[in-house]
């Protein structure tokens, strides 16, 4: 009996050694040791990466172990790594975008050559990182298709723009003039009588009574008769004399503006008027009038201003961003609220040389014929200048441009849902919504017009995540090491 419970007892235990040694055998092989907590994956290259976990509904939230998102409850899921197990192609074997300026990544080109700044350009291969705030990014097309992202093609063309603006017709300040006197006297005759009047140069303006002028009339008179007298003389002294004497009274006459033709007459005539008439010294319209007839008047006061209106000037005002479209010389066309249909043609003729203080905006003077005298003085017009066109220039539409303050950026189509974000250089804007591209594109690039703001987020959210889990990673890794 005691032999039988001994044989038992070596059975139970013998069996109980074979199952504690098979599960030994089990746990210790080389898959499913456990060297840590945390989960590790090995690439292709032969090293090995931590695995982390993020939720797909809060993609901040990033763990180095699976569980439930701390703001959602949402199971996490692991973060797919991005390695490719394929051999990248030789770099002679692969496709080149574009080639760049190592200096200025703005500074693109279709072919190999020097940059401006003469340094070989750097081909830019379409598996590389490229230019942009976190490269390409990747968008389902379906996605794609939702948002609504139109794209158009980058292409050469002739760029315009015509400025609109409003301008106040002023007087040509090179056709005003001022009737005055240089002696004093009294207005015998008035002949413009009112303010507006038209005259005509050479017409009578008034008469004017001076004894200053008479006594001179008198000295003129008695200066041509001495002349006269002494002509047969043999003292060549006294002939010289003479002469000297009527030239010096008459230019007096001159010096106070009285025409020839009155000196002429008064020669003639050889007797002394009591009046000297003033003549008009241009076309125009009496557009100040400061003398009535019987006044007496001092040598210098104003008396008249006439304007000579058949031309006048059209004063606008133009933005800084404008000023590079305005050159000395262009056409431009002037329409009337009170002549409908009318255009009036004209040019730019001076641009001022600064800005106003308190509009910021510049001033710029164009100049119009007025043969029919429709063109008045302080009325409003509306006014479009016509600029010069830009050939065969780079042009992209505005909208497709986004501006940080900083740089502008537009995305570049890739094809299967890539969007490559690029910096570019912009020049003027023309008519039409279209602007210069000066660098940065190619032509026949395709480009997206509408839903760039949310390719542009994507790209800025694609880019925050890889820094956010890039930075977990290398957090993990220290606290492994130690």
């Amino acid at each position: 009996m005691n032999s039988k419970k001994l044989i038992l007892l070596l059975c139970t235990t013998l069996l109980t050694g074979i199952i504690i040694g098979g599960l030994a055998v089990y746990f210790i092989k080389p898959g499913n040791i456990k060297k840590d907590s945390v989960e590790t994956e090995k690439f292709p290259s032969g090293k090995t990466e931590i695995q982390l976990w993020t939720c797909p509904m809060h993609p901040e939230v990033i763990t180095d172990e699976p569980g439930d998102c701390p703001k959602c409850g949402m199971k996490l899921v692991p973060v797919k790594q991005k390695v490719s197990s394929k051999i990248p192609k030789p770099k002679d074997k692969r496709k080149i975008l574009y080639w760049r300026a190592p200096m200025d990544p703005t500074e693109i080109y279709d072919r190999p050559g020097k940059s401006k700044m003469g340094m070989d350009l750097i081909p830019v291969y379409e598996d590389e990182q490229v230019l942009g705030r976190g490269g390409t990014i990747m968008i389902d097309p379906i996605t794609v298709q939702n948002l609504g992202v139109k794209t158009t093609k980058v292409r050469k063309g002739d760029l315009r723009r015509i400025i609109r603006t409003i301008g106040t017709i002023a007087y040509d300040e090179r056709k005003l003039y001022r009737i005055n006197t240089k002696i004093s006297g009294w207005i015998e005759k008035l002949y413009v009588n009112f303010t507006g009047q038209e005259v005509k140069k050479g017409d009578l303006l008034l008469e004017i009574y001076s004894p200053e002028l008479v006594s001179t009339q008198e000295e003129y008179l008695l200066a041509l008769k001495n002349r006269d007298m002494v002509k047969g003389s043999s003292f060549q002294e006294i002939k010289e004399s003479a002469e000297s004497l009527v030239k010096s009274t008459r230019r007096r006459l001159e010096l106070w503006d009285i025409p020839e033709s009155e000196i002429e007459a008064l020669e003639k005539r050889g007797t002394i008027v009591k009046t000297m008439k003033l003549l008009s010294p241009a076309n125009g319209i009496v557009v100040h009038k400061n003398v009535e007839e019987g006044m007496f008047v001092k040598e210098g006061m104003d008396l008249f201003h006439i304007a000579d209106l058949s031309t006048v000037w059209v004063y606008v005002t133009i933005y800084e961003y404008e000023l590079p479209w305005v050159k000395i010389g262009q056409e431009a066309e002037m329409e009337l609220a009170y002549i409908p249909g009318k255009t009036f043609k004209g040019k730019v003729d001076y641009i001022y040389p600064y800005l106003t203080e308190k509009t910021r905006d510049i001033k710029v003077r164009l100049i119009f014929p007025n043969p029919n005298l429709e063109l008045k003085p302080d009325m409003y017009a509306n006014v479009r200048i016509y600029t010069p066109v830009k050939k065969d220039t780079l042009i992209i539409p505005d909208n497709a441009v986004i501006r940080s303050g900083e740089r502008n950026i537009v995305f570049v189509v890739r094809g299967k849902g890539k969007f490559e974000p690029r910096e570019i250089k912009l020049g003027v804007e023309g008519e039409n919504n279209y602007i210069q591209v000066i660098s940065g594109l190619l032509e026949g690039e395709e480009i997206v017009t509408s839903a760039q703001f949310l390719l542009d987020s994507e790209s800025r959210m694609q880019e925050a995540i890889q820094k956010m889990i890039e930075e977990k990673r290398q957090q993990l890794e220290k606290s492994r090491k130690k």
